[in-house]
């Protein structure tokens, strides 16, 4: 059997050449992400993976299922990349795949912490050789309470490890499913401390956080996403955050970022100003999309979407 692989760098290349024998799967592997030109790549397989890194437009959907794909396997668990409901139209079925939400979870709490000690605007005064106390004290997680918005396998791995620093926790999703006090949104939002975000972006939750909920944060509140950018109204927050009626922002993920991370931008004018001004306050942190990204997450994604595939397949033969 043979699959497709599109958008694939060269950490991932290298574990599809080394797990893919073993399913006995023989890989076609490329660095370009899928589009309408490069469709004939999945001539004779009739699944494919992808990545998230790049949105895939509906005629190269469309183009997929005339060059005779059926399964496309995409190596994330959102699907904000792609219309899946047009996919399933032209004859595509989409699954996503799992991989350790251990690895968003502990940058998470790296996040948060970094964010109530300063880290950013410590480590900048440091590397400038100036060694004196911060005049921002930090805080102690165990005096927080921290907002968990999204209980799945993420928010729920961050909820067991928040219990470990004694803080309270609040929690709310559209289907409780943690062991957590969960809370109406609104509650959640004027309650907290801290306000971390972990629910998939769907049109129900773009701009969860929009100018009116950010709004009912408390004065100090610092806003946490290493879910998709879309999940927060960029301009309300940056105006909350330069008005320091918030207390920063720690992100992983953002608005626009399609086109500039993953990117070397060092000699490129980054057209995105939202990102920007972000980027200069001392109490944001931008990191680009980069919380997923550990040794194990990496081999659940690969070894993950192969299986889809050979799942799929199977499924055909005997359903």
């Amino acid at each position: 059997m043979g699959i497709t692989i599109f958008g694939c760098g060269a950490d991932e290349a290298a574990l599809f050449r080394e797990l893919a024998p073993r399913f006995g799967v023989v890989p076609t592997i490329t660095t370009a992400a899928v589009s309408e030109a490069n469709c004939e790549l999945a001539f004779g397989n009739r699944c494919i993976s992808v990545g998230h890194r790049t949105p895939i437009s509906n005629p190269t959907l469309l183009a997929l299922s005339r060059a005779g794909v059926t399964y496309i396997s995409t190596r994330s668990i959102g699907y904000n990349h792609l219309d899946v409901a047009y996919a399933e139209q032209v004859g595509l079925e989409v699954g996503n795949v799992a991989y350790s939400p251990d690895s968003v979870a502990d940058y998470t709490l790296m996040l948060i912490l970094m964010a109530i000690r300063h880290a950013k605007s410590i480590v900048r005064q440091t590397d400038l050789h100036d060694y004196r106390l911060n005049d921002a004290r930090g805080k102690e997680l165990r005096d927080l309470t921290v907002g968990v918005i999204g209980t799945g396998r993420i928010g729920t791995a961050v909820l067991h490890r928040l219990r470990g620093f004694g803080c309270r926790t609040l929690a709310y999703d559209v289907r409780p499913e943690a062991v957590a006090q969960y809370v109406p949104l609104d509650e959640l939002l004027q309650d907290s401390d801290i306000v971390t975000l972990h629910t998939p972006l769907d049109p129900r939750t773009h701009h969860l956080l929009n100018r009116q909920r950010i709004e009912q944060l408390k004065p100090g509140a610092i806003v946490v996403n290493t879910g998709r950018g879309a999940l927060i109204d960029t301009p309300a927050l940056l105006e909350a955050v330069e008005s320091e009626r918030l207390g920063g922002a720690a992100l992983d993920v953002l608005e626009g970022e399609d086109g500039i991370f993953y990117t070397d931008c060092r000699d490129t004018a980054i057209q995105n100003e939202p990102l920007l001004r972000l980027q200069k306050h001392p109490n944001v942190l931008i990191s680009p999309h980069t919380a997923y990204y550990t040794d194990r997450a990496l081999r659940d994604t690969v070894q993950n979407s192969i299986l889809n595939c050979l799942n799929f397949e199977s499924r055909k033969q005997h359903g």
